[in-house]
């Protein structure tokens, strides 16, 4: 008996999601130097060959997980009402992937540094970029009524999206927030987006003592 299509394919995606989150957790634990395509293979537990099929390079296969992530977040917008404002429905994808019980935050915010420290991640994370930004945005322009191609509207808006999460991964976790997520930081940095990103009042700048002039 043959095995349908929709079965093989969801068969195929979940092994290109395996060896990719195999890549992902290898390269953070030892560098992504040292990784080969025998050692993914082996912890996704295909051969070689099979890793072979589904990437180029490990570097591919470490950048597959972000192309994974927006599918998700594009299949997380699809599900929100039609009608409900769009900054309103991407804060409550980027809220319901951080607050995903399967996602370890502190393992998330490793991989970015991982990425952000390898020249050959960073080169391969540019063009995989012009891909995914593409995808979103066309989501976010069929619920708004702009065009992508046309329209500043859904390109600016998936890629300040994307910023605000980022911002509010790192900041909570090298910063001083006092929060036990960055949840909070996000919806602060959603609100920010909704009203413009307006100008924190100044803080009062402190004066330096000056010594008293000495009595004659």
């Amino acid at each position: 008996m043959s095995t349908q299509p929709g079965l093989r394919d969801q068969k195929k995606a979940a092994t290109r999601v395996a060896l990719s989150d195999a890549a992902m957790r290898l390269a953070v634990a030892s560098g992504l130097d040292v990784v080969t395509a025998e050692a993914i293979a082996s912890e996704a537990g295909v051969s070689t060959r099979t890793f072979h099929n589904y990437f180029a390079s490990k570097e591919d296969a470490v950048l597959y997980r972000i192309e994974a992530d927006v599918t998700e977040w594009v299949a997380r917008l699809d599900k929100r009402p039609i009608d409900e404002p769009i900054w309103d429905s991407l804060e409550v994808v980027v809220q319901s992937i951080l607050d995903d019980p399967v996602r370890d935050l502190e393992v998330i915010a490793a991989e970015m540094a991982l990425i952000e420290s390898s020249p050959a991640l960073i080169a391969r994370k540019l063009q995989l970029e012009g891909r995914v930004s593409r995808v979103l945005g066309e989501a976010i322009a069929a619920r708004t009524g702009t065009d992508v191609d046309t329209d500043l509207f859904p390109n600016l808006l998936q890629m300040t999206a994307g910023a605000a999460c980022k911002a509010a991964i790192e900041l909570w976790m090298h910063g001083d927030t006092g929060h036990e997520t960055p949840l909070p930081i996000v919806h602060e940095a959603f609100q920010m987006l909704r009203s413009g990103i307006p100008q924190p009042p100044a803080r009062p700048v402190s004066q330096p003592n000056t010594p008293e002039p000495p009595v004659p």
